[in-house]
């Protein structure tokens, strides 16, 4: 096991840290009702009492809200970033404060860094998981398998997890339970569609002071994530083209409004370019020549290979910091392209980021403490698993009670039409 030290011994003025960390995340709670409603409900019943939670997750306020629930909720924690740009170093600071959670999350670390905050989580030897991105999860796997046996399962947080847990059931690799959190309404619906389409178009526009409107925004991917994209740009008054592989999907974008290119064509069209694919090589060098002069380049996927910038540096003639965030890099001929955030996820890599909103992270974070309530009570096999849906509504009606939301029930009769086969014409 690495021998990372938590934030508290790595950072200067610890304790002015931990109050504007304290500060933030006073501030997210006050919005998060639903967390709110489950922490009561967590600290009355403790049912997570002798559990030992391994997070590798974004550390910023809302987080560390989740976070705090879990502790209050009778468990040990500890937790590091799942991005090396995302933390918050102070609301780390301030978790680390807390008698029951260990943080060893820490912004701008290396790769080595951050590989050994992730050991020395795993080094607690946590009962649960729960992860954004799925690096813990392979880490154990691959480096510590001996704590399989007593892990009571996991919760995967993003798309690009999922999909990398998926392809490992799919291999028979994966060797615990490990609930698909992304997948399930409550997640997809709201933190994939508006909380990327939202949080990843403000930190573009905070990032470089530019507005979309009569900007053509080109978005690649037209999954969950990618939809939020091309609606918030529009609504802000931005021509918007998508890029798909996937027929289906370019269809509903082509039916609801967007243009759709092959990125080749788009390339020479764009002034915004936003990956939310989760895969590789999506804009390439072939892409990068066909591209005006002062285009914007931001991913708003969680890893940073969907912009090949190894490809562009080979391109470039220089490169330079051209504000906070933003890398400029010309090339031969005079075009200068601009990449977001070194090509990381921008909405929480960016200087200035923040994250999702508060109030749509309260679902996602609703969904993944409910989640880790169910792994302490049941019993599941490996492999990934769908949220049961009575935990996916249970979010939601918190959600409509905080909203003063009511909705109708249906009658009995209208149950048992529903429920049968036999009512012809």
């Amino acid at each position: 096991m690495t021998d990372a030290a938590p934030i508290t011994g790595r950072i200067d003025d610890p304790e002015t840290a931990r109050e504007s960390g304290r500060q933030k995340i006073d501030w997210a709670r006050e919005h998060m009702p639903i967390m709110r409603a489950l922490r009561e409900e967590f600290e009355a019943d403790q049912p997570l009492a002798g559990e030992r939670i391994g997070m590798a997750m974004h550390v910023e306020a809302t987080t560390a809200v989740l976070t705090e629930t879990l502790a209050a909720a009778g468990a040990e924690i500890a937790i590091t970033g799942c991005n090396p740009l995302s933390t918050h170093d102070d609301v780390s600071r301030a978790l680390d404060a807390h008698d029951a959670i260990t943080s060893y999350a820490e912004r701008g670390v290396d790769d080595e860094a951050y590989y050994a905050a992730i050991e020395a989580v795993i080094g607690h030897e946590p009962t649960i998981t729960v992860d954004d991105g799925m690096d813990m999860v392979a880490a154990i796997h691959d480096d510590y398998p001996e704590l399989i046996d007593s892990i009571l399962g996991g919760c995967e947080e993003t798309t690009t997890g999922v999909h990398r847990l998926r392809a490992m059931d799919d291999d028979g690799a994966l060797r615990y339970p490990v609930f698909a959190v992304n997948d399930t309404p409550m997640k997809r619906l709201f933190d994939n569609v508006h909380g990327t389409g939202e949080s990843a178009l403000a930190t573009i526009a905070m990032t470089t002071n530019l507005s979309f409107a009569g900007k053509t925004v080109v978005v690649a991917g037209y999954g969950y994530c990618g939809q939020g994209v091309a609606k918030k740009a529009a609504g802000q008054n931005a021509r918007v083209v998508v890029c798909e592989v996937d027929p289906r999907r370019a269809l509903e974008a082509h039916m609801e409004g967007y243009e759709v290119l092959p990125m080749a064509e788009a390339a020479a069209e764009g002034d915004v370019f936003v990956t939310t694919t989760g895969n590789r090589d999506v804009i390439t060098a072939e892409h990068f020549e066909r591209m005006g002069d002062g285009a914007l380049l931001a991913n708003a996927g969680h890893f940073d290979v969907e912009i090949d910038l190894d490809g562009l540096s080979d391109l470039a003639a220089s490169t330079r910091e051209v504000r906070p965030g933003v890398q400029e890099y010309e090339l031969d001929d005079g075009t200068r392209l601009n990449v977001l955030a070194e090509g990381r996820l921008v909405n929480l890599a960016a200087p200035v980021a923040l994250g999702h909103p508060v109030e749509v992270m309260d679902q996602s974070f609703g969904v993944q403490a409910v989640c880790v309530r169910e792994l302490s009570r049941q019993e599941y096999e490996p492999g990934v698993h769908d949220v049961p849906d009575d935990l996916d509504r249970e979010v939601a009606e918190i959600k409509l009670d905080a909203e003063g939301l009511a909705i109708d029930d249906l009658s009995d009769e209208q149950t048992e039409y529903m429920g049968s086969w036999d009512h012809g014409t």
